[in-house]
């Protein structure tokens, strides 16, 4: 039998959209296959950027120059970029002064398959990530593969992909929210890891979401306590 709280999380399932970033689970086979919500595709000639608040994708600028995104980009939901991923950041570099960078943990998928927009979610399967540094902020870019990719899907290792491939995300997120006149960012990606790192930086950032923002499992029992409060 259900218990009263699964029947109210089936209830608002059908009554409401999840929002990407909360309301949708990370997948019980995590970190080894991970959700993850697509905002903008390699066609888009417009920046996409989860809205926090609406949960709803809205424009965060025109693309600056010609280099588009080389996969489908996004994030994984419930996760967060906090103290722990940038205690991993300071530790693996010998930096000091990281902080996280207070958005979800960010993620590219390669697949073979083009999408038309975002807006969507895959499974992915986590092979590796590149660790970079924006000014004084962890902000590390999972890389996936799309779960049953025929060209893509078989890989494991970072080291496995096409050097071209990650050669070309290196140099979008390196150069891609930098305009001429300028002064330069002090954006590097400091390593290249694989798998098993990956793993260890995902995990930190479902801990890092939970000190935030509390247990997800935990919410319908808090939704009804508030509602029985408001009697």
């Amino acid at each position: 039998m259900p218990t009263n709280d699964e029947t109210l999380h089936e209830l608002l399932a059908k009554l409401f959209q999840a929002h990407p970033w909360h309301g949708v689970p990370i997948g019980q086979d995590a970190p080894a296959v991970v959700n993850a919500f697509i905002e903008i595709v390699p066609t888009d000639a417009v920046k996409y950027e989860l809205d926090k608040p609406s949960g709803r994708l809205r424009v965060d600028r025109p693309q600056r120059f010609s280099s588009m995104c080389p996969t489908p980009y996004g994030f994984v939901p419930q996760t967060y970029c906090g103290d722990l991923v940038a205690a991993r950041c300071q530790n693996r570099m010998k930096r000091e002064a990281i902080r996280g960078d207070g958005d979800p943990l960010d993620i590219c998928v390669l697949t073979e398959r083009p999408a038309s927009h975002g807006d969507f979610f895959v499974r992915a399967l986590p092979i590796g990530g590149l660790r970079m540094i924006d000014g004084d902020e962890a902000d590390d870019k999972i890389i996936a593969v799309l779960e049953s990719d025929v060209t893509y899907g078989h890989l494991r290792e970072i080291a496995d992909a096409p050097s071209g491939l990650i050669d070309r995300l290196r140099h979008y997120f390196l150069s891609y929210k930098q305009l001429p006149q300028e002064e330069l960012r002090r954006v590097e990606i400091a390593e290249i890891y694989g798998r098993e790192e990956a793993s260890e930086v995902i995990r930190r950032s479902v801990e890092d979401y939970r000190a935030q923002y509390g247990r997800p499992e935990e919410r319908i029992a808090e939704l009804c306590r508030l509602l029985k409060v408001s009697e």
